[in-house]
């Protein structure tokens, strides 16, 4: 059974989708490719203690790698490319095209971008960080001004503002 929280955080609420007790789901605002929010299960006030710890962590600059158990719902090829997003480091971007050969078909560029645009789990398994062939800042589910945040945000340009806006201290 699935069931859904919302919690604030510094690039605007988060929904956090959980399915027999795994996350399964982290949607943001107006995010492209979000599935409707009856798919969610029942809302729950019920905190999501584990993901909570890690994202609150995450943005207050101290957290590089999520560890979180998933539950993550696609093809093979989908969970193939959220695998491979879940290898880039903190930090650092790769391009499209570089996860297409890491997954050992180089012409398939455009088919890791749609997968990447249908990754369940933003932030978690970091989509924000693949980027064009030219270094541009392309296809982001969340918005592009919500992708070129996290990225200055893991380069080091944002920290300190990330946990006031989560509500830390």
């Amino acid at each position: 059974m699935k069931h859904h929280r919302i919690i604030d955080s510094p690039y605007g609420p988060l929904t956090l989708v959980a399915e027999d007790g795994v996350l399964c789901g982290l949607y943001m605002t107006d995010q492209r490719h979000r599935p409707p929010e009856e798919t969610f299960g029942p809302r729950s006030d019920a905190p999501f203690p584990e993901a909570e710890e890690q994202l609150e962590a995450y943005f207050a600059g101290g957290l590089k790698e999520f560890t979180l158990p998933l539950r993550l719902n696609g093809t093979p090829f989908q969970r193939a490319v959220w695998d491979r997003l879940r290898q880039i480091p903190y930090g650092e971007t790769r391009t499209y095209g570089d996860l297409a050969t890491t997954l050992g078909n180089p012409n398939s560029s455009r088919a890791v971008g749609l997968a990447n645009g249908r990754n369940p789990v933003g932030i978690i398994v970091p989509c924000h960080r693949v980027i064009g062939s030219t270094g541009s800042l392309t296809g982001y589910g969340g918005g592009l001004e919500r992708k070129r945040r996290l990225l200055d945000f893991e380069r080091g340009a944002g920290s300190g503002r990330q946990l006031e806006a989560f509500g830390g201290s």
